[in-house]
């Protein structure tokens, strides 16, 4: 595992993106996927199921360089997906997230990691193409490769994985997986995208010779 920064993580997803955009349409996705995570562990365990991991402080760790690479992070969505997960919640429950909560930079850090991956990769910032894991268990984006709705399994569907249906925060305060405001923790997560990606090109625009 090793620590990576934003720049980093940008040149590994140039890299990737060929081999990633061809797995997932191979698997019979329209585009490759990333999908939000939490280790369900303590801030600073990192897991090399997902490709990205960010620790308490917000440091990003990669496990590999290579975002095509299949690992264990999403079920029946590994091929094509790129999994990033925040390392903590190991007590959470739908009404506590316990002693390790996301943290604020952990949530800064994966907004960020996801503008970067979008950008990159050729992704719009979109429920379509950027899940947690709870969304993409429910199938909320309506990709069916590989399986159907009768294997859902998220918070509208018996709730075996649930991760970051709520951030613990002032923007997600509680677990609504049926909220509508853009409080469920993916509306905030993709939403905090935006803004970095939309920041960040603005910056690079007044930074251009006139």
């Amino acid at each position: 595992m090793k620590e990576i920064t934003l720049s980093e993580l940008r040149q590994i997803a140039m890299w990737s993106k060929p081999d990633l955009w061809e797995a997932a349409n191979e698997a019979g996705h329209e585009t490759p996927k990333v999908y939000l995570h939490w280790t369900a562990g303590a801030y600073q365990g990192l897991f090399d199921d997902y490709h990205i991991n960010i620790a308490g402080d917000g440091k990003l760790y990669a496990a590999t360089e290579d975002l095509a690479e299949v690992l264990a992070h999403t079920w029946r969505r590994n091929t094509g997906g790129v999994g990033v997960a925040l390392c903590g919640c190991y007590d959470a429950t739908t009404t506590d997230l316990g002693n390790a909560p996301p943290t604020l930079a952990q949530i800064e850090a994966m907004a960020q990691a996801v503008a970067v991956l979008c950008e990159e990769l050729g992704l719009p910032i979109k429920k379509a193409c950027v899940l947690t894991h709870g969304e993409a268990a429910d199938i909320e984006d309506g990709d069916t490769a590989g399986y159907g709705y009768d294997d859902a399994y998220g918070p509208k569907n018996g709730c075996e994985k649930w991760d970051l249906e709520y951030l613990g925060t002032p923007e997600s305060p509680a677990y609504h997986p049926y909220a509508t405001d853009g409080s469920r923790g993916g509306d905030v997560l993709r939403g905090k995208a935006i803004y970095w990606q939309n920041k960040w090109r603005a910056d690079a625009e007044r930074a251009l010779p006139e």
